[in-house]
């Protein structure tokens, strides 16, 4: 068994501030990057108890390039750096049986501790007229290639999200948000423990099933000024129903997903 690992670092336990998360916070960044580390280690570590053979790790925060080589299980497979063709899925294959995202945030918008969606510029992304987060795309992405998403880690907003996307889906609350920059937390080796129990369990279900999206897929941003909508619009195959909002219809999800990057690149570039 192959699985795959999407890592972000706002679902961290006790992280809270932006501080914690940028290379800008230094010493601040520099502990939670250690923090980051010991609940992938924890998640390698349950999925080498659950019958995994090999475990691959994408940073998939920020620039992707907080995970240090040296602070990983000597089991893992470490992929690193930008740009990458899949962002937060990048290495993804029709290989793995199962993808865990570690450390995810909620949605845009969303009472989630330091809740958002890929960029600030991002007020509101749709699906197919449903709201979805970088873990509904992520999953999405994923069920692309045949993998089903067994288990995401983040606070209570994440949870709730991720169930209301795919029933059965393997939960683990490592802090209960109480705004966007607070949250009550588990004491980090508790939030392992749990990490570690809660992939084995899920890796050892047999009915999780990939995530899809009916195609053709329709992407829809609304941003967060006109300026930034009217950026993203130059991109050829977009439509612009209003002054903030701009969306493209793709073949399938895949198409679909890189027209939505490509958007909130442009959008970011204004």
């Amino acid at each position: 068994m192959r699985v795959y690992i999407s890592a972000d670092m706002e679902g961290v336990a006790g992280v809270t501030a932006w501080e914690q998360v940028e290379p800008g916070g230094g010493a601040e960044y520099s502990r939670c990057q250690r923090l980051m580390a010991a609940e992938i280690n924890a998640a390698v570590h349950g999925a080498l108890e659950a019958g995994a053979a090999s475990v691959t790790v994408n940073d998939a925060h920020g620039h992707m390039r907080n995970l240090l080589p040296e602070d990983l299980h000597p089991r893992a497979l470490l992929i690193s750096g930008t740009p990458k063709k899949l962002g937060m899925m990048e290495g993804i294959d029709r290989g793995f049986q199962a993808a865990c995202f570690l450390g995810y945030h909620a949605r845009a918008g969303s009472a989630g501790v330091l809740a958002h969606t890929i960029h600030d510029v991002v007020q509101r992304l749709e699906i197919n007229g449903q709201e979805a987060g970088e873990l509904g795309l992520n999953a999405l992405l994923a069920g692309c290639f045949g993998v089903p998403v067994v288990l995401v880690s983040g606070d209570t907003v994440l949870a709730g999200e991720a169930r209301r996307l795919q029933r059965g889906i393997e939960t683990v609350i490592v802090k209960e948000a109480l705004n966007y920059h607070a949250a009550r937390s588990l004491p980090p080796r508790l939030a392992r423990e749990k990490i570690r129990l809660g992939v084995a369990r899920a890796l050892r279900k047999k009915d999780f099933r990939p995530l899809l999206a009916p195609a053709p897929v329709t992407v829809t941003i609304k941003f967060s000024d006109p300026a930034r909508a009217a950026a993203a619009a130059i991109m050829p195959g977009s439509q612009q129903p209003d002054a903030v909002t701009v969306s493209y219809t793709g073949v399938d999800y895949l198409e679909a997903y890189q027209a939505a990057r490509c958007f909130i690149a442009l959008a970011k570039s204004n």
